[in-house]
């Protein structure tokens, strides 16, 4: 095979055009075997998610510490109050969901005694409920037992308003009974084809009803727990100290056999990605650490004679930048970026395309993200049925220019673009780490060029992503022009990671902020779009409603796709770390172990 075919099939399967499967039948074509071909990928920069390894572990304990590194501490252990992964992945170690998704985007049973299916009866044949069983002799860390009423409290807490839960969209919709002590039907509105979304990963985590129902609605956050997690987990709480240090012990009681392995765990949080890269791969201080945004040059040097190595998973996470369409500088009762006003520069379609064509994502992917990072002009990159063909992208300086100069944008005598007395000023916020920095240098350069004017904002990570409502400088208020992150899709369905831009969930002040649609972006068709997807049954109907619905975000410019980023860890060589890119990093965390 010429190697000019070769390179264009691997192409192929970076970009989505070809699954690996296909690309795997057609190396055994050609007389390789299948691992040869997947090795190919692998060389040529197409990482493969983790196969889960068996448990190995015959006992429960005896495994010691097992020292994690979140560049980004946690700052709350309530799970439904979590607006980054960093407080998702803390409380996770304390609280768990009914089920979970492994490396292979399959449903696993955690607090459920199964998952529901059409076989057992859990699944009603109109796509309206689902029935699941719970785990009978769960037990809460004070004894407590774990029972229908605490799911059923869960539900009631979550979608009150009042209480202003980040997982409100999850919960509004839906009616949850109890039938017995360990059995629950959730009753959805409408024929429901993703069913596995309430009390499932990170979104449904579960809270102890005797300790939160206290303090359900407008006393939710003077909830003690809080910041000191009762839950079912394999770990119980021993200490928090918020934005640094998570600390826990093993439950001698949890309900899975044989687990957890490790006798106590810590999430060190703070610090920066490189040195938590370093921690891991080079001196072994640490035997994980998350999140490695870390160019791969470093990472391949670390790498070299090092007591660690990179950890790839692929699933649908997004490195992108947002929209503001509201005006973050004017304050309209107490409240900025109010949606009573509209952006005064991205209110012209014009500019949010010449934003686009500024983006020189090939660049970002060849000298920052290298094996982690794909191009993609679309915000849904998984899994591969929803992913739509009609996107594109493409930088030019030079059709930037055209756009804005047929739009009425001049360059004034400074270089800076202004029209009606506004000129094309634009403050770019994003948190603090090497290869967000670095992207904001690429993009700044060329906006430059185009006669646009970048003031550039770092924010320490942990304020960024903060929770705390009387911070300006969340990402959630969004007191700034345009802001890059990524959002992880934690599910392998794009409800959730859709769901975000509908304007049900606008942020604002009255829900503190809480929302998921920060760019406060309204779409009617958009939202017409999410509503029938989530209501269709026929999966090829579901899938073209989805791709519809990035395809018009796609068009109107509400976020600019900078790269569609593969999990990267860091683990000591005897780890064993169970992930998945369907999922949070600590959402399997009982099956994690070390081997020698």
């Amino acid at each position: 095979m010429l190697d000019t075919e070769l390179r264009t099939m691997i192409d192929e399967v970076k970009d989505g055009r070809m699954d690996r499967r296909a690309f795997v039948q057609r190396m055994l074509a050609f007389g390789l075997t299948a691992p040869m071909a997947t090795q190919i990928l692998a060389v040529g920069g197409v990482a493969m998610a983790q196969s889960p390894a068996p448990y190995k572990p015959t006992k429960r304990g005896g495994g010691g510490p097992l020292k994690l590194l979140w560049w980004q501490g946690a700052t709350l252990l309530n799970p439904h109050f979590a607006t980054g992964t960093k407080d998702q992945d803390g409380s996770r170690l304390f609280y768990e969901p009914l089920a979970s998704w492994d490396a292979n985007g399959n449903l696993c049973p955690i607090l459920a005694a199964e998952i529901p299916s059409t076989q057992n009866g859990g699944l009603a044949a109109d796509g309206k409920s689902v029935t699941w069983k719970l785990k009978p002799g769960v037990k809460w860390h004070d004894g407590k037992p774990f029972t229908a009423d605490d799911v059923v409290f869960n539900w009631e807490y979550a979608r009150d308003p009042a209480t202003a839960a980040l997982t409100i969209g999850v919960y509004q919709d839906i009616t949850v009974e109890k039938i017995d002590d360990l059995t629950v039907r959730i009753l959805f509105k409408n024929p429901t084809p993703f069913w596995a979304d309430a009390f499932v990963a990170v979104v449904g985590c579960i809270l102890p009803k005797h300790l939160f129902a206290e303090y359900k609605g407008a006393k939710s956050r003077e909830a003690p727990n809080n910041l000191k997690p009762v839950g079912t987990g394999p770990y119980k709480f021993v200490e928090f100290k918020p934005g640094d240090l998570v600390r826990g012990e093993i439950n001698p009681d949890y309900h899975m056999p044989n687990r957890p392995y490790f006798d106590t765990i810590e999430i060190k949080g703070g610090g920066d990605a490189v040195s938590a890269a370093r921690a891991v791969i080079q001196t072994g201080e640490y035997d994980y650490a998350w999140n490695m945004q870390v160019e791969d040059e470093v990472l391949l040097r670390l790498e070299k004679g090092g007591k660690g190595k990179t950890v790839y998973t692929t699933g649908g996470d997004i490195e992108f930048i947002a929209l503001n369409f509201t005006d973050p500088n004017t304050e309209i009762d107490g409240e900025r970026s109010s949606m009573k006003t509209k952006h005064p520069l991205f209110s012209d379609p014009a500019v949010r395309k010449a934003l686009a064509l500024l983006i020189d994502r090939e660049a970002v992917q060849k000298h920052i993200y290298g094996r982690a990072g794909r191009t993609t002009a679309s915000f849904l990159n998984g899994p591969e049925q929803f992913v739509s063909k009609n996107t594109k992208w493409e930088f030019s300086v030079e059709k930037a220019i055209q756009v804005l100069e047929e739009a009425g944008w001049k360059a004034g005598a400074d270089g800076i673009r202004e029209k009606d007395g506004k000129k094309l000023k634009i403050l770019y916020q994003t948190s603090i780490n090497g290869p967000r920095q670095k992207t904001q240098a690429i993009v700044k350069q060329a906006c430059r060029k185009a006669g646009i004017d970048i003031e550039l904002k770092s924010v320490v990570a942990s304020v960024f992503f903060s929770s705390d409502v009387a911070n300006p400088d969340t990402y959630s208020k969004f007191y700034a022009d345009i802001q890059m992150f990524q959002i992880p899709m934690t599910q392998p369905d794009p409800a959730q990671h859709m769901r975000r831009f509908h304007s049900r969930f606008v942020a604002t002040k009255e829900n503190k902020w809480q929302g998921r649609n920060f760019p406060r972006w309204v779409n009617k068709e958009f939202d017409a779009a999410i509503d029938a997807a989530e209501a269709e049954t026929d999966p090829v109907k579901r899938a073209a409603l989805y791709i519809k619905a990035n395809d018009i975000m796609w068009q109107d410019t509400v976020t600019i796709a900078v790269q569609h980023r593969l999990k990267v860890g860091a683990a000591v060589n005897s780890l064993r770390p169970v992930l998945s890119g369907w999922t949070n990093d600590t959402d399997n965390i009982q099956d994690w172990y070390r081997e020698a």
